[in-house]
């Protein structure tokens, strides 16, 4: 009997990314403790070996679609998609952390580990067809994300940054578990197909099956820090380092995402009416709660906290749509949404300097004089934030409100135009300061940007650019992916 479950070998190629992760992640703890204190830089470009090595395998297995393990992941275009966001994103955050730990002291192999056990997860999300597979997923990405979130030790704002994340984690966690098991108790399944199935059998499901997929929303709701439940997303990214702020505003959101169309729009579309009108609700306090909370900041790192919790807004009104082009556009907005903030972390990371004393809005004044290739490309991520046009932001925006318009959602577009130009006076608030306001007296002199950095926020740019300018090169692909799995 046991026989009968023991794993192929193309299961374990289509599994092959995350046990490359592994791999590295574990090669770089063991490595460190035989580096001096000075070498661990290496340990960092074995993590964008790694890195590279599972982006290199997820195309490679692309070729091999199919599930593994019992059915409980599925190497198909969609989780192709979303495992190669999260690993763009893990590889351009390793590039701007370099710089960022030398001038903290805080250079460890520990951190870039936790990256990728991290990174582990997220990619598990992305292909989990199995709702224990969801759960381990997002534990392996969240324990790896709690310690980032409080990786400077000696920082009162990690420490607290880390214990709010962990404590309101944990507790989402458990909403998540406890719909599980309910839908387990209930469906007799938890593998996302065959719970589909049961539901397309069932033509009253009890309304306990819709207590236990509230319960489930609120779990992946605040992994992705949707109101009501993104009152942590600010305090975390303002107290988190700027490299890690980064990390957790694109990767673990995209692959939490990645996890809510998947259950939301497929194994439980039988029960759209049910879900639906809360995520059109859920949308809209989004944005709002977001884009008013972000005007009153005077901290750049805490108002893309808030932005960041706007921008999921605008995800949910894909989610709301409930259609094949909303999750096009979600998936294309946050590929684009991804760029830009990392972007935008990464340049302030830069001009924030030691212990990041320098993160007000006031501290960018006359930015251009002292870097005025720096300031362009914050200007680019800035711009896509707000949704200008040749950006990917905008493209991004477009779609999804497109995606709810075809779906007759017409107040909720409405409702999410005004929220973006209401986004716009304080994302302007930041180009006025850079380009327009002459430099303090006592204005430090900045130290260059190492090229790791300058790699990474040039990438992000350029990724911005491409997708504003060309936004089929991604487009059809999602189409195609979004279609499939549809």
């Amino acid at each position: 009997m046991l026989g009968n479950f023991q794993p192929h070998l193309i299961e374990y190629l289509r599994f092959l990314p995350e046990i490359l992760l592994t791999i590295f992640g574990i090669a770089i703890m063991m490595l460190e403790a035989g580096l001096p204190a000075g070498n661990k830089r290496i340990l960092g470009g074995l993590g964008l070996l790694g890195i590279g090595a599972a982006f290199i395998a997820n195309v490679w297995v692309f070729g091999s679609s199919g599930s593994a393990f019992q059915n409980m992941i599925a190497n198909d275009g969609y989780g192709t998609f979303f495992r190669g966001l999260v690993l763009v994103v893990g590889f351009l955050c390793i590039l701007a952390s370099f710089t960022y730990l030398e001038r903290e002291g805080a250079q460890s192999g520990e951190f870039y580990s936790l990256i990728l056990f991290s990174l582990v997860g997220q990619c598990v999300l992305a292909t989990s067809t199995d709702l224990i597979m969801v759960f381990i997923g997002l534990e392996i990405s969240s324990i790896a994300t709690y310690v980032l979130a409080g990786f400077l030790r000696d920082d009162r704002r990690n420490n607290e940054s880390a214990l709010k994340y962990f404590l309101l984690g944990s507790f989402a966690t458990a909403f998540l578990l406890y719909g599980i098991a309910w839908i387990y108790g209930l469906l007799g399944s938890t593998n996302l197909e065959a719970i589909r199935r049961t539901l397309d059998e069932t033509q009253h499901p009890s309304i306990l099956v819709g207590l236990a997929l509230a319960l489930l929303f609120v779990g992946l709701g605040f992994k992705v820090s949707v109101a009501p439940f993104q009152i942590w997303a600010p305090d975390v990214y303002q107290g988190a380092a700027a490299p890690v702020s980064a990390f957790m505003s694109a990767g673990p959101k995209a692959a939490a995402f990645a996890v809510f169309f998947r259950v939301f729009l497929y194994s439980f579309r039988p029960l759209n009416e049910s879900w639906l009108p809360l995520a059109w609700v859920c949308a809209l306090l989004t944005m709002v709660i977001g884009n008013f909370g972000a005007l009153l900041q005077t901290n750049v790192k805490r108002m893309l906290g808030y932005s960041s919790i706007a921008h999921a807004g605008y995800v949910m009104v894909a989610l709301a749509a409930g259609s094949q082009i909303g999750m096009t556009a979600a998936m294309f907005y946050l590929a684009s949404y991804a760029l830009m903030n990392i972007g935008a972390f990464a340049v302030i990371s830069h001009i924030a300097s030691r212990n990041e004393k320098f993160v007000k809005i006031d501290d960018l004044d006359g930015l251009v004089r002292r870097e005025p290739m720096m300031s362009a490309l914050l200007a680019v991520f800035v711009f896509s934030l707000i949704g200008v046009p040749l950006t990917g932001g905008f493209f991004g925006k477009f779609y999804v409100f497109q995606a709810a318009l075809d779906s007759h959602l017409v107040w909720l577009t409405v409702f999410g135009l005004l929220n973006s130009a209401i986004a716009a006076y304080y994302y302007l608030k930041i180009i006025v300061a850079v380009f327009m306001r002459e430099p303090a007296a006592n204005t430090v002199r900045l130290i260059p940007a190492s090229p790791s950095l300058r790699i990474a926020i040039w990438a992000s740019a350029i990724g911005v650019l491409i997708l504003g300018i060309f936004p089929s090169t991604l487009l059809n692909f999602v189409n195609e992916s979004a279609a499939a799995f549809h």
